[in-house]
């Protein structure tokens, strides 16, 4: 008892002596010209080493704040409220109590008068966060890139897709104008780190919306680089060249050349890139545009789990499909990028850009498809090689005529030329195992696209703000010719036995053009101090010409030259839409809403020529809008959306044309399909905290579609021959739940980011013209860790789960399948001059009712490099694929099919390289 009591006691002196070390710091925040109280401002103090929170808390209703047990030391204080200046200071706290008395804060009004701030490394105006990118280091010549993966609230992953407080960043800027076209990987990582002085990101406002000053709850997340004003003078770029040996297949080589050159307003650049190790110059435009595969569904599952899949209907002149993920793949990619403004009233920004792929893939794919209570099993083998190549040029004329009226000039042109062939071996087999069909194909093709685009915009604001009037008309044209060869044995067994054989030898022809016009007229009106009322009228005229001719091989001549009519059709299409739309907006500093609608009157007319018959519908059609942003806090937003709109049918959906390529699933086109009706709802909410260096961001939507454009499967389970019709469906919903927090243990100096998801998607699918329900719930937790040391380390170590569930109304079973990516990326300096670079991923996807092997695979990659005279060149090597285990193994789930799907991948290789980053003096 007497050695507790006296432990007790050693106890509590010890706390009286710590808490003796400490003090408490106050005083009092007043108006500068009135001295009133401010009331509710934040007050904090930050450590000058690293501007660290060390403690915070809010003034009350007398303007007093008051720290309680600040250890002794030197501190920054500093002061942040909506409506006046921040103000810093440094102070010093010793053991004693302190009154620091009572600080003066100024009017944010007085701003334009007077500078009285010291900004820090993270600066917030408005609805814009700025990063002041000195202050955060990174490795010699590193891209921006590397520089926003410093920078607290931005995440860039592994595939370059950045997001920053949560959100995906859809634009970069460079000086306010676009680099290189509207894509985002170009800026950040081709420009250098040391050239950026500040780093923005905001949300941009539509350009209807930055025009009237009416918020149209349209928002994309951006990022601005703003140069520094030295880099706008001179020259700066980098050479890459890299090779190495690879034992049975191609040497691997990589080169990389960007140059970039400002002189003031005028902003010069070009780029090259060359290899084979799988970089791509398209992007994911191009790739929606002209990648879709050959069959009716364009599935894809990447190396997270996620996966994504959309039906297409299939088109007669399909392009091949070109996964850069997978395959072997040799791409040229070529870019010029100029912009000047003159005297503030023009700007002309011209880009065009080049690029040629050569690909080739294997690629074998194992299929279950439920029809009833019978299974399809089919397993099919393509050999792909692709030759494709396209220009794009983008030139964007805006001129300010006066100081209330502007014209902008946009103009789009894509030329696309494609050669491929296919070779393709298939067996499908009942689920007793016995022999369906089977079939052997070579397909090849020979397509020209042109796409041209052009519009004119003009604007005029008058005297009462927000009062403005605009016109824009713009034009759309699309071409595409095709010359292509099937060649295809096709045979079908009863019972296991063989019963008949057909043998395909056909040319197919086609030519194709849509166009589309559309003018838009608005006019804004304010409507007392808030509020303001939209007036518009839009008209729409799209048209088509589809024309597919099919010749049969004549043994007799020996040419292509018996025409086939049941696979040849011509067709037109003639769409016009009128839409008058009225619309009331309310706009104030914390709360913007506005709601709506449009009312469409769309005239349908159709004429199969092939078959002169003639299909007139008409409808009339209401588009409802509504939004509400939310400001309740600095940084933190939260929106609503709603949206009702309809979608017409593709020309290709309606066209009445058979596609045959795959003899045993053939598509034909549907011109009874009606367009469809979409209601979809978005609610989200962002927070950012500077102080904190936390976020916080949710995102919830729904989405019901009536008169879906699905599909309908007549297929024969004797023989397995599928024909897919388009149709409309009702029933089809969707919903999406996902969550982002970030936050910094400071004492850890540790960066942790956690991103649960829950997604929700219940399809109406037609099997034998039999209606079923297709239910899809995904669910998934990622998490990222990264902390890092200036010229010592970084690491970071991220998790990402997936579970994929499905079922249909065919059966009971429920298919259910986990994947899940543990991913450690890690940088060691040594010695200054010295990195060594290393990552790591290990795959792991659970085996199945239908796959009853767990696939395991582990991804190790390294890089070595060194830099000389003062970090301006680098030498390294680098090794990928160290484990030789890069498999390219899909597996995937949706509606009534289960498949396996396998890829060739670039397996492991070396290579040596060496990089010059130069600039100007």
């Amino acid at each position: 008892m007497p050695k507790i009591t006296l432990t007790i006691a050693f106890l509590f002196l010890f706390s009286l002596s710590a808490f003796s070390q400490k003090a408490n710091l106050s005083g009092v925040l007043t108006e500068d010209s009135e001295k009133t109280p401010v009331y509710n401002s934040v007050v904090a103090l930050l450590t000058p080493k690293d501007s660290i929170l060390y403690k915070f808390t809010r003034s009350d209703k007398e303007g007093k704040f008051n720290f309680k047990n600040v250890k002794s030391g030197n501190y920054i204080l500093m002061t942040a409220h909506s409506l006046y200046a921040d103000y810093l200071d440094s102070i010093s706290v010793v053991e004693k109590d302190k009154n620091i008395g009572t600080i003066a804060l100024i009017s944010k009004m007085k701003l334009l008068r007077e500078v009285i701030i010291k900004t820090g490394s993270i600066r917030i105006k408005g609805d814009t966060t700025s990063y002041r990118a000195s202050d955060f280091k990174v490795d010699a010549n590193a891209n921006v890139e590397e520089l926003l993966k410093k920078l607290p609230g931005i995440q860039v992953d592994k595939n370059g897709t950045i997001k920053a407080m949560g959100e995906k960043v859809e634009k970069v800027l460079v000086d306010g104008e676009e680099f290189f076209g509207d894509d985002p990987g170009m800026a950040v990582k081709n420009l250098r780190a040391d050239a950026v002085k500040e780093v923005q990101v905001f949300d941009k406002k539509s350009d209807q919306a930055e025009f009237t000053g009416i918020d149209d709850g349209e928002t994309k997340k951006t990022i601005n680089l703003k140069l520094k004003e030295d880099k706008k003078k001179g020259y700066f770029g980098k050479i890459d060249a890299a090779n190495g040996p690879l034992i049975a297949i191609a040497p691997r080589y990589n080169t990389n050349v960007l140059l970039s050159s400002f002189k003031g307003k005028r902003k010069l650049s070009a780029f090259l890139l060359n290899g084979n190790t799988g970089q791509d110059g398209l992007d994911w435009q191009d790739s929606e545009k002209y990648g879709t595969r050959d069959d009716n569904v364009n599935m894809s599952m990447d190396d997270d789990g996620n996966i994504n899949y959309e039906w297409t209907g299939g088109n007669t002149d399909d392009e091949p499909y070109v996964d850069t993920q997978n395959g072997f793949i040799k791409n040229t990619n070529a870019g010029l990028q100029y912009s000047n403004k003159w005297n503030d009233k023009q700007t002309l920004n011209v880009s065009p850009k080049y690029n040629n792929q050569i690909y080739t893939n294997t690629n074998s794919r194992s299929t279950q498809t439920q029809v009833g209570q019978s299974q399809l099993n089919e397993n099919t083998a393509t050999v792909s090689n692709v030759n494709r190549s396209n220009f794009k040029l983008n030139v964007a004329y805006d001129v300010k005529l006066d100081s209330v009226n502007s014209i902008k000039f946009t103009a789009k042109t894509n030329l696309y030329k494609t050669d491929s062939d296919e070779f393709i071996n298939g067996t499908t087999t009942g689920d007793n195992g016995l022999l369906k069909n089977k079939q052997e194909k070579t397909f090849t093709t020979d397509s020209d696209k042109q796409s041209f685009s052009a519009s004119i915009l003009f604007k005029h604001k008058f005297a009462r703000a927000r009062r403005t009037f605009s016109v824009n008309s713009s034009w759309n044209s699309l071409n595409t010719n095709s010359n292509n060869f099937l060649k295809s044995s096709n045979e079908s067994y009863d019972g296991g036995v063989f019963s008949s054989r057909n043998d395909i030898n056909q040319n197919k022809t086609g030519e194709k053009s849509n166009q589309n016009i559309a003018v838009n007229i608005a006019y804004t009106e304010p409507v007392g101090k808030k509020f303001a009322l939209q007036l518009a009228y839009q008209i729409t005229h799209n048209s088509g010409d589809s024309n597919y001719l099919t010749y049969n091989y004549s043994d007799v001549t020996g040419n292509y030259d018996s025409l086939d009519h049941s696979l040849s059709n011509e067709f037109n299409q003639s769409i016009t839409t009128n839409k008058p739309i009225i619309k009331l907006s309310y706009n104030a500093k914390k709360i913007n809403y506005s709601f709506g609608s449009g009312f469409g009157f769309t005239s349908f007319d159709l004429q199969d020529q092939t078959l002169d018959k003639e299909y007139k519908r008409n409808y009339t059609n209401f588009y409802p809008a509504a939004n509400l942003s939310y400001k309740y806090a600095s940084n933190s937003n939260l929106r609503f959306r709603y949206e009702g709109g309809t979608k017409q049918p593709t020309l290709d959906q309606l066209q009445p044309l058979r596609n045959n390529q795959d003899f045993f699933n053939q598509i034909i086109g549907n011109p009874d399909l009606k367009q469809s009706f979409t209601n979809s709802i978005n609610i989200s909410n962002s927070s950012y905290s500077i102080l904190t260096e936390s976020q916080f961001y949710q995102n919830i939507s729904f989405r019901t579609t009536t008169n879906l454009i699905s599909y309908n499967k007549d297929i024969d389970s004797e023989s397995a021959k599928t024909t897919t019709k388009p149709i409309n469906t009702n029933g089809n919903f969707s919903a999406n739940l996902y969550f982002a927090y970030g936050f910094k243990v400071k004492k850890l100096d540790l960066r942790i980011y956690c991103n649960p998801s829950v997604s929700y998607n219940k399809s109406i699918i037609s099997i034998n013209n039999v209606l079923n329900d297709s239910k899809t719930l995904n669910s998934g937790l990622s998490v990222y860790l990264n902390k890092f040391k200036e010229k010592r380390y970084e690491i970071s170590l991220s998790n990402t789960f997936l579970n994929n569930r499905n079922s249909t109304s065919l059966n009971d079973d429920i298919k259910s399948f986990n994947t899940n990516n543990l991913s450690l990326d890690m940088g060691i300096y040594f010695r200054e001059k010295w990195k060594l670079s290393t990552d790591y991923n290990l795959y792991s996807r659970q085996k199945t009712v239908d796959f009853q092997t767990n696939l395991n695979n582990q991804l190790w990659n390294a890089r070595l490099q060194r830099t000389f005279k003062k970090d301006e060149f680098t030498a390294y090597i680098m090794v990928r694929d160290i484990l030789n285990q890069n498999i390219g193994i899909n597996r995937y789930v949706y509606e009534n099919v289960t498949g396996e799907e396998r890829n060739d991948r670039l397996q492991r290789y070396a290579m040596l390289g060496f990089t010059w980053n130069f600039k100007n003096k």
